[in-house]
């Protein structure tokens, strides 16, 4: 018998694996699919940039909101101490106290306003201006013959804009024009 060469025999587990190679087609298609997992994660960060920039976009603005709103709470708080500041002011005027501790006062009032004016607090003219529900909170009607109806002829507190927002109304009395005259005295 002859000795059969260990190299000339085939191990039919060979031939197996020989067969279960993959052939080119199999090879294109794991390219397809790679491709398509590529494009998903690149859809997928797209989308999370976007998430990001719309949650820090988001969080400025409710941070900035948060500003605003801590500015408008104190200056809230600060509006009745300067409302008394001017008419302790006034009173001193008119009970013509030393001129000196008003021109005092007012130095102390003007720095005062410079401030809240950096804060873009800005006090609303309210006599002699047209009635405007929206910046007036209307407190009676009263004849005047210096105003002519629906405008206002007295403050009796001031109003405030912050910015653009009206953060304080101001309180009026409002003309209802000439006063009537009965018939009989004319």
């Amino acid at each position: 018998m002859a000795k059969k060469n260990k190299t000339d025999e085939k191990d039919p587990k060979e031939e197996v694996v020989e067969e279960a190679l993959p052939d080119t087609e199999i090879i294109e298609e794991d390219v397809v699919v790679e491709e398509e997992e590529d494009e998903s994660l690149r859809d997928q960060f797209v989308r999370l940039q976007a998430d990001f920039a719309n949650f820090r976009n988001r969080t400025q603005r409710e941070r900035l909101e948060l500003y605003q709103r801590a500015n408008e709470d104190l200056l809230l708080e600060i509006l009745p101490v300067l409302d008394h500041y001017e008419m302790g002011l006034q009173t001193a005027e008119q009970h013509e106290v030393d001129q000196a501790v008003v021109d005092g006062f007012k130095l102390v009032l003007d720095q005062f306003q410079n401030v809240l004016n950096k804060f873009n607090l800005k006090p609303i003219e309210a006599v002699g201006k047209e009635f405007d529900p929206h910046q007036h909170e209307a407190l009676t009607h009263m004849p005047s013959e210096e105003y002519p109806a629906e405008v206002c002829s007295n403050q009796v507190r001031r109003g405030y804009m912050f910015g653009d927002k009206l953060l304080r109304a101001a309180q009026v009395v409002v003309s209802s024009g000439p006063a009537a005259t009965e018939e009989g005295e004319e």
